[in-house]
């Protein structure tokens, strides 16, 4: 029986929550968005969806593009609330956001809850302490750690957001990184090659010589090693590599980019 395609209705919420930018960050050429939008703003949006969608799968909104649970609390429940009106009359099945480490505790949690999400996302990077202080990402692997715990101890599944390549990383160090982040379980692996992006701290170090992206056939080889050793975990991949769009392209300075990376990692 082919499996039903899931309704995922991405709200973006650029930089929201975010205490400052790591190297790495534009959300704005990423996403194509600038704006935080407003309640009314997501709740069209989310008409919208659903007025074309023609499947029978599970329906989920998902607070994309930020720290979610760095927002300020009446900001959070404001969203949440607007967004789980759609799951208390039936017409989404639950919720889902992503956030920081470090910006998860049981208070964060139990809202969470209250709220139908059901799905939170860790922007973790790195499992490496050196490879996340170059990266500024501003904590540490126990934060990760600590974070992951807190969620599945409450039930909630954990999807974990990978960037290999950052400053300071290597082969070595990504690959302890995929075994680190196979002992914290999580459900879902989401996998996105780093890529000097304009406008970026990134950027910087890259023209001042102090940062070098790297080639896409060692990203290739490098990831194959990756999908083996979370297949045979039983970790699902569900993203490799940023989605294409007229604004990557246009933001895009280097880096292993290609538009079907899962493509070329299956290869062979």
């Amino acid at each position: 029986m082919a499996k039903k395609k899931q309704l995922i209705i991405p709200v973006f919420i650029p930089y929201g929550g975010c205490p400052h930018k790591c190297v790495f960050c534009n959300q704005r050429d990423i996403t194509g968005q600038s704006d935080m939008p407003t309640v009314q703003e997501v709740s069209g949006k989310v008409t919208e969806y659903l007025s074309s969608w023609k499947g029978t799968g599970r329906r989920e909104v998902a607070f994309y593009g930020g720290s979610f649970t760095g927002l300020p609390v009446d900001i959070q429940e404001e969203y949440l609330a607007v967004a789980k009106a759609f799951v208390d009359d039936g017409r989404i099945d639950a919720l889902r956001i992503s956030t920081r480490p470090d910006y998860i505790g049981v208070e964060v949690i139990r809202r969470l809850l209250r709220f139908r999400v059901e799905t939170v996302e860790l922007g973790v990077q790195s499992l490496d302490d050196e490879v996340l202080k170059l990266s500024g990402r501003g904590h540490d692997r126990s934060a990760v750690e600590l974070a992951a715990g807190l969620i599945k101890e409450a039930g909630i599944a954990l999807g974990i957001q990978l960037m290999p390549g950052l400053p300071g990383d290597s082969a070595e160090r990504f690959m302890q990184t995929i075994h680190s982040t196979v002992a914290l379980a999580p459900d879902f692996v989401r996998i996105y090659p780093t890529l000097v992006i304009k406008d970026t701290e990134l950027a910087v170090l890259h023209v001042a010589g102090r940062y070098k992206a790297w080639e896409l056939p060692v990203m290739v080889e490098l990831l194959k090693k990756a999908v083996a050793v979370l297949d045979n975990a039983g970790i699902k991949i569900i993203r490799m590599g940023l989605h294409g769009s007229e604004e990557l392209r246009y933001s895009l300075i280097d880096g292993p980019y290609h538009p079907d990376l899962r493509g070329l990692i299956c290869e062979g």
